[in-house]
């Protein structure tokens, strides 16, 4: 069996189930595994002490020591920021080496895809949860049904990264950061475009967070969604040119849509300018910024009279939970808006020892079959051992690890710039999900 060379970029949230099934599969599939990160030492606690794994300090910016490490692997997965994914996969085409990653496909990427498949490469993309698992389950049940004579007129779906039921109990959002926080402060930004009852329907960022979906799942009850970005272009990709209804989403629990939209409405997650005084500026202080002055009304006052609120309100006490109106200083010395209020919150939603996460995956598939209306809603959840370990991590990085051990093992066929909606990637890359304590919940009634 000829030795194979895996580079794992990024060692960051994510990274922990990926780097730890490549590691576990290595031996017996004869990889030697290495993981490059900005910080070499926390490449190190990831491989721990598994002898097929390997680290290097990796800095996307030093050219020639990327191209280095690229061009002693066979296959690269990016786990980077998404706009380091594009240097990556110049390189990766200039030494001809394949590239998979978790993050949306750019048109930039796209572009990318003839040249690749001139040279024998994979680029897979959106092969992680949201996007990802969402894709592969979606698109495995819309064969199924359409294999079984039924017409698809409408698809939701909607995934949140939450927290378990058990973790932080007095936290009033039920959210922690479980993945990048700088993308979840900078979430929803954007018009986001979906189709429902066969209108089309478009929601600038002003208003994402007031126009909201309740989502129920069996077993854990009730959720609100938000709309993502460009549901449109799941059209072509789920081949629905006929449907009524297209709409991709994002889950959070009940109360937390109304609270971010305070913060989104004051203008907390702009990032285009930097703020002055930041040295010196409380909590307290980084609110009142963004509210009118007033020579006598408190900060909390204030914020009430602008958003029609009670000081008893869920909205009132979730920002007093997060510190918001703490007198402590932010501890950064310069930011933008966005920045700020992403360090205050890392202060109460960083998981702490112990403390675990949950995942929801909701679908909602309506059709018509033999002349009846018929509906399958199915659901996925996953719960994470502790704050390393996370249902996120799993859940993003497993079906990247799956897909990398599939291609080595010359079960990927395809080439050039997919994503997971074909069946020699989806159908295997769930069985193997399944068979890891991931997997769907399906159930059909008549509508």
């Amino acid at each position: 069996m000829e030795h194979k060379y895996i580079l794992v970029l990024g060692a960051g949230r994510s990274s922990a189930s990926l780097i730890r099934y490549l590691l576990q599969h290595a031996d017996e599939n004869n990889w030697t595994l290495t993981v490059g990160d900005i910080s070499e030492a926390i490449a190190r606690e990831r491989i721990a002490d598994f002898k097929t794994g390997r680290t290097v300090e990796f800095n996307m910016e030093d050219r020639e020591r990327s191209r280095k490490a690229i061009a002693a692997s066979d296959v690269v997965v990016s786990l980077l920021p998404a706009h380091l994914h594009l240097m990556a996969a110049a390189i990766c085409l200039e030494e001809k080496k394949h590239l998979l990653t978790a993050s949306y496909v750019s048109d930039q990427m796209k572009a990318l895809d003839t040249e690749a498949k001139s040279k024998d490469l994979l680029f897979l993309n959106e092969c992680g949860l949201d996007p990802g698992i969402d894709h592969m389950s979606a698109m495995q049940l819309i064969d199924k049904i359409k294999a079984e004579g039924g017409r698809l007129t409408s698809f939701e779906s909607f995934t949140g990264g939450l927290i378990a039921p058990e973790t932080d109990p007095e936290n009033p959002w039920r959210y922690k950061f479980t993945w990048n926080p700088r993308n979840v402060v900078m979430a929803g930004q954007g018009t986001a475009r979906f189709l429902q009852d066969g209108q089309y329907k478009f929601i600038p960022y002003q208003q994402l967070f007031k126009r909201t979906t309740s989502v129920v799942v069996p077993g854990y009850g009730e959720y609100e969604g938000y709309a993502n970005r460009d549901s449109l272009k799941y059209l072509e990709t789920y081949n629905l040119h006929r449907i009524k209804t297209m709409l991709r989403g994002t889950l959070r629990n009940k109360g937390y849509c109304s609270t971010w939209n305070i913060l989104v409405q004051l203008g907390c997650c702009d990032d285009t300018y930097p703020m002055e005084n930041v040295g010196l500026m409380s909590h307290r202080n980084f609110i009142n910024s963004f509210l009118n002055f007033h020579p006598s009304m408190t900060v909390e006052e204030k914020l009430c009279s602008a958003f029609n609120l009670t000081e008893q309100s869920e909205e009132m006490a979730r920002l007093r939970w997060s510190g918001f109106f703490s007198n402590e200083l932010i501890g950064l010395e310069k930011g933008t808006p966005a920045q700020l209020l992403e360090h205050i919150l890392s202060k109460k939603w960083k998981l702490k020892q112990g403390e675990k996460d949950l995942i929801v995956m909701w679908h909602r598939f309506r059709f018509e079959k033999n002349g009846m209306q018929r509906e399958i809603q199915a659901h996925l959840t996953a719960t994470g051992d502790d704050e390393i370990n996370t249902a996120m991590a799993k859940t993003v990085g497993l079906p990247l690890a799956i897909a990398t051990k599939l291609l080595l093992q010359g079960k990927i066929l395809s080439r050039g710039v997919i994503i997971p909606v074909i069946k020699e990637i989806y159908d295997p890359v769930l069985l193997e999900l399944t068979k890891l304590g991931i997997s769907l919940v399906e159930r059909e009634t008549n509508v």
